[in-house]
């Protein structure tokens, strides 16, 4: 699939720390779109990932999504339904839950500087993320692929770590 097939309004779906926000900065570079980092929106900037009011969030979301051309990542299922409604494309990246673990430790050990990081927060290893990724997020996979299947949008599923690295090959993306 050319990416240009997505249109100009895509959304990226998929567990935590399986390479959403990475995924949506190097579409944004290569086709010109806004990058809408959802986790940057939810969560108080300056913080250690303190949730903003709702009614602040849902604002913010409502509006990105009104605009013309971006590339937003997050699933934040409550208001998942109106961004749906205008996204032209759908990336669903569908990594085993070992992997989000495994990912979700070397970013929090090592990497201070990362893609969709909270402005002036800081990443600390949290059991209640661990729980997020090794239990909800498997019960949410068969959810996210029953709504992946039934959409009627351009999309693509990336399923592994290697189909998402193929992905960044084939259509000439970059890490910043």
């Amino acid at each position: 699939m050319n990416l240009s097939d997505l249109g100009e309004r895509i959304c990226i779906l998929g567990p935590s720390n399986s390479g959403k926000s990475t995924l949506a900065d190097a579409i944004a570079r290569k086709r010109g779109l806004e990058a809408v980092h959802l986790d940057q929106l939810f969560h108080l900037p300056n913080t250690d990932w303190e949730q903003r009011p709702r009614a602040e969030f849902i604002a913010l979301h409502d509006a990105a999504i009104a605009g013309e051309r971006w590339v937003m990542d997050g699933n934040y299922s409550g208001c998942m339904p109106q961004r749906l409604r205008r996204a032209t494309g759908l990336i669903l990246l569908d990594i085993s839950t070992a992997a989000s673990l495994l990912r979700y430790l070397r970013r929090t050990l090592f990497e201070k500087d990362r893609l969709g990081a909270l402005e002036g927060g800081r990443d600390s290893i949290k059991w209640d993320m661990i729980h997020h990724i090794a239990v909800v997020t498997p019960r949410n996979r068969k959810r996210y692929q029953a709504m992946f299947e039934e959409l009627e949008l351009p999309k693509l599923r990336l399923s592994s770590l290697r189909s998402i690295k193929q992905c960044f090959d084939a259509c000439d993306l970059t890490l910043n």
